[in-house]
C-alpha cells in the first residue's frame, strides 16, 4: 500500500486529509511542522508529500526547496492559502509538482494525490555518495571503482541514511526507521546483523570508507 506525508499544522485539516486518503487506500503519516517532517521524510519512503505552505516553524516551499535540494524527488502538492498568480508560480519553481488553494473538497484533494502517485519520482538515477563509495538507489546496487555489491533493501536505506549524514553519527532508532519504516517491529539485533553484513560489503567491493559503532550512540561513515 501506497503511503503519503501530510505535513500540516493545523490538526481538524490534517485529520480530515488523512481520513480522506485512508478511505480512498492510502495510508498517511502526519507531521505537524518542518521539524518533524524532516525526520519522518529521512527515515521513510513516501510516494507522495502533502506540504502547507504556513507552517509554524517554516515556510513549506522553502522546506520543499531543501528537500530537492538534498536530490528528494517524490512529488508534491502544496496546500496554501493564498490564491494569487505569484504564490502559484513560486511554488511550482521551488519543486511542487501540483498545488491546490484553501478551501478545497477532499474528493479532488484524493484525485490529485492519485494522479501524482502514477508519476515517476524522477527521470533519472540519483547517485548518493560518500568518500570512496558510491550507491545507486533504484539498482541498489553499492559500487567502489570498478567493483560492485548488490544491497537489500534494509540495507540500502540504512545505507542511504549514513550517506545524508555525512559522517555525523546515526542513532540507532533512526537507522531502524531508515530499514523497516516507522510502523514495523524490528527484532532487537536486526540493525546489529543488517549493519555486520554492509561491512562485509565494503570490503568485498574494497572500500577504504569504514562503517564505525559509536558506542551506546549509534553509526557513522569514516573515511580512511
Amino acid at each position: 500500500m501506497h503511503r503519503v506525508a501530510i505535513i500540516e499544522d493545523h490538526e481538524r485539516l490534517a485529520d480530515l486529509l488523512r481520513q480522506a486518503l485512508t478511505a480512498a487506500g492510502i495510508e498517511a503519516d502526519l507531521f505537524g511542522n518542518v521539524g518533524e517532517a524532516a525526520y519522518g521524510i529521512g527515515r521513510a519512503d513516501y510516494a507522495v508529500l502533502i506540504i502547507d505552505r504556513g507552517l509554524p516553524d517554516g515556510d513549506g516551499l522553502t522546506f520543499l526547496r531543501t528537500l530537492r535540494a538534498a536530490g528528494r524527488t517524490m512529488p508534491c502538492l502544496m496546500l496554501t492559502a493564498r490564491d494569487a498568480l505569484h504564490d502559484r508560480i513560486d511554488g511550482l519553481e521551488s519543486g511542487a509538482d501540483d498545488y491546490v488553494t484553501k478551501p478545497f473538497e477532499m474528493s479532488e484533494l484524493v484525485a490529485r494525490v492519485r494522479t501524482l502517485m502514477r508519476r515517476p519520482a524522477t527521470l533519472t538515477t540519483l547517485i548518493a555518495s560518500f568518500a570512496d563509495i558510491a550507491v545507486d538507489p533504484q539498482q541498489h546496487m553499492m559500487t567502489c571503482g570498478d567493483r560492485s555489491i548488490l544491497l537489500a533493501q534494509a540495507e540500502l536505506q540504512i545505507v542511504l541514511c549514513l550517506i545524508e549524514a555525512a559522517g555525523r553519527t546515526v542513532r540507532h532508532s533512526a537507522l531502524e526507521h531508515a530499514g523497516w519504516g516507522l510502523g514495523e517491529a524490528v527484532t532487537p539485533n536486526a540493525l546489529e546483523v543488517t549493519v555486520h553484513r554492509l561491512r562485509k560489503k565494503l570490503t568485498t567491493i574494497g572500500a577504504t570508507t569504514r562503517l564505525t559503532n559509536i558506542r551506546g550512540t549509534g553509526f557513522a561513515l569514516r573515511p580512511a
